[in-house]
């Protein structure tokens, strides 16, 4: 009986492996890339295109996009299988795709229109176990350039009219988290600092996300990321904001013993250079004057770093000679390159009306100003020229003359170390050390804070009148 029985099971067992067989052959082919292997099985068994996993739940397009088969899910594509297929945790091939950092196939699914169960909501759909987006899996694993694909494709689609994109930016999931929230916890600085010039809001509250009323700069402090962190302040985190039981974001990094972020979150010590994204000419700038500001922000902001961090334990390295002034190997400019307004950096922007030119330092002193964002106020005054005083409505980069006699703009030319002025080559020379002279105390950056904040009458500060005057 019990050899009966055996034989049974066996049998049984054997018609299990038949009956599996090809679909556990597609799946390994799917996994490795195996065009050839998949289209037999297909010709020879054609239901196997609709087939899913047994405990996940996974169709073959699932298993495509997080492989990153490109080829595999182009020609799954191609015979119609419905992008939007779901796997047990209401999961589709883009929150894969993009959860594993496969551009090139979230790329593609949003091309065939991956998420659209209405057109209204293309790329907006929640699964079931964290009531996550694509968007939240990407900017949670750190894949920007996946996280850039998405939100290019939402701003171009019917989502940034009927749901809004500022609210697909900022849109939370089943614990209140944002993507922006996730990133910051995750400790992804390029996932942060493209969220942010997205319009993610940078003092949103989580609800049961990490400590109840969490802000992202909490979970920067938390995760202990100092990239994070620089971020969220230049963009115009309060460092005084509390969560739900009352701690700001310093307790938060002190009690999770990150001293170096709990030194820059310290709300005694000084306030960072904000970005100016409130304004319109900032907004408006194109690609490469928008670099050389950000740039420049965060070369002002880690020379507050290093004052803040000087002798701690977490003070950060001095440069070198070489990079912090000049040197023999500086080449002499012309003194129309040379910023008018600290002496020591070339002329990088220039206001598009009037012409005139400053250096991306001192054009960031400009715009910027201390008061943390505030949706409910008005529009921020723009800046003035500081020369000819007329409204700045438009930034670009600055051309210059090279040898050639051809206008190149800054970028074309290697600007890694700071020119030095003909009329400062004396004055260095005959010093004993590079830094007996400068001209760091005429640097725009504190007295410029005054010009563009709100309310700014437009008027430039005393203390740089004779400045003008002198030009």
């Amino acid at each position: 009986m019990s050899t009966f029985l055996q034989s049974k099971r066996v049998q049984a067992t054997s018609r299990h492996h038949r009956r599996a067989s090809p679909e556990t052959g597609g799946e390994s082919a799917v996994q490795l890339g195996d065009l050839e292997t998949i289209e037999a099985l297909l010709k020879r068994e054609p239901d196997l295109l609709h087939h899913k996993t047994a405990h996940a739940r996974h169709s073959a397009l699932h298993i495509a996009a997080a492989n990153g088969q490109i080829e595999i899910l182009l020609m799954l594509l191609e015979k119609s299988l419905n992008p939007d297929v779901l796997n047990r945790r209401k999961q589709t091939p883009l929150m894969l795709a993009a959860m594993h950092g496969k551009i090139s196939c979230v790329k593609r699914l949003i091309e065939a229109g991956a998420n659209v169960s209405c057109c209204c909501f293309l790329i907006l759909k929640f699964d079931s176990l964290h009531g996550r987006t694509c968007l939240h899996y990407a900017a949670y694993y750190g894949h920007s350039d996946c996280l850039e694909a998405i939100l290019s494709a939402a701003r171009s689609s019917p989502i940034a009219v009927s749901w809004g994109y500022a609210r697909f930016v900022n849109v939370r999931d089943a614990r209140g988290a944002t993507p922006l929230h996730l990133a910051a916890r995750q400790r992804r600085s390029e996932c942060v600092h493209t969220l942010l010039d997205h319009g993610a809001l940078v003092c949103a509250s989580t609800g049961e996300y990490g400590s109840p009323g969490s802000a992202p700069l909490h979970l920067a402090g938390r995760g202990g990321s100092l990239d994070c962190i620089r971020q969220l302040l230049a963009w115009g985190a309060d460092r005084l904001q509390r969560d739900v039981s009352g701690r700001i974001p310093y307790v938060v990094a002190l009690k999770h013993k990150h001293g170096a972020c709990a030194t820059l979150l310290n709300p005694s010590s000084l306030e960072p250079l904000i970005w100016p994204a409130p304004l319109k000419l900032i907004s408006e700038l194109n690609e490469e004057a928008k670099s050389l500001l950000e740039q420049a922000l965060m070369e002002i902001n880690k020379e507050r770093e290093k004052n803040i961090l000087k002798g701690t334990a977490y003070s950060l390295p001095s440069p070198s000679h070489s990079d912090s002034g000049f040197d023999d190997n500086t080449s002499e400019t012309s003194d129309s390159e040379v910023c008018c307004i600290c002496f020591e950096q070339m002329c990088t922007i220039e206001v598009q009306d009037c012409g005139h030119r400053m250096c991306a330092q001192c054009t960031l002193a400009l715009c910027c100003h201390n008061n943390k964002p505030n949706p409910t106020t008005a529009c921020i005054l723009p800046p003035v020229c500081p020369f000819c005083r007329s409204t700045i409505a438009r930034l670009v980069v600055a051309k210059i003359k090279t040898d050639d006699g051809k206008d190149h703009d800054i970028s074309d030319v290697s600007t890694s170390k700071p020119r030095k002025p003909s009329k400062l080559r004396n004055f260095s020379e005959g010093s004993s050390s590079s830094s007996s002279f400068s001209f760091k105390s005429l640097s725009a950056v504190g007295s410029f804070r005054k010009m563009g904040g709100r309310g700014s009458s437009g008027r430039i500060a005393a203390e740089n009148e004779w400045i003008a005057d002198k030009l």
